[in-house]
């Protein structure tokens, strides 16, 4: 599913435990670069659907495993690098738009299990310091991390690192 502007739904995940650490996952293909859960929006799903589907998927988590904290009030969008833009799809995917989704961690950190899908999207994972994803993820996402992280960080009780419009 692609909107108009050529940008797929997409929701974005930011798990967190009980010492405001973030989990911070190694993609198993790709080149081995770390990320934050992601996944797409299918049609006919909220994204709110679309977070407990990638959440179970990805990570192995259910509902009861986390609380829900917030949600950033807009879609924020990336752009990706030419040499990842597929030409030959229609229509053609530039990018993705998000909403962005604050949980903390209510089960035990046992309940993570990568290996929850037939394809897993990660082969590793930690808990990091909450701002440390913005000198690590790759370039083209760097500034929706940065204000994504930046609106939800009073969620965790940390102060942005600059105002959030709005």
């Amino acid at each position: 599913m692609i909107d108009a502007d050529g940008f797929r739904p997409n929701v974005g995940i930011i798990l967190a435990n009980a010492e405001g650490e973030v989990l911070w996952a190694r993609r198993a293909r790709g080149g081995g670069g770390w990320q934050f859960p992601q996944g797409g929006i299918q049609r006919g799903e909220t994204p709110e659907q679309a977070l407990y589907r990638e959440l179970e998927e990805e990570i192995g988590l259910k509902p009861d495993h986390v609380q829900m904290l917030g949600v950033t009030r807009d879609w924020l969008h990336y752009r990706l690098p030419q040499r990842l833009v597929r030409r030959g799809r229609h229509p053609v995917c530039i990018g993705q738009k998000q909403r962005w989704f604050m949980l903390r961690l209510v089960g035990d950190e046992s309940q993570v299990r990568l290996n929850a899908s037939p394809h897993p999207e990660f082969d590793g994972w930690r808990w990091v310091d909450y701002w440390r994803p913005l000198d690590e993820v790759v370039a083209f996402k760097r500034e929706v991390y940065r204000l994504a992280l930046n609106e939800l960080a009073p969620l965790l009780g940390h102060t942005p690192r600059e105002p959030v419009p709005g």
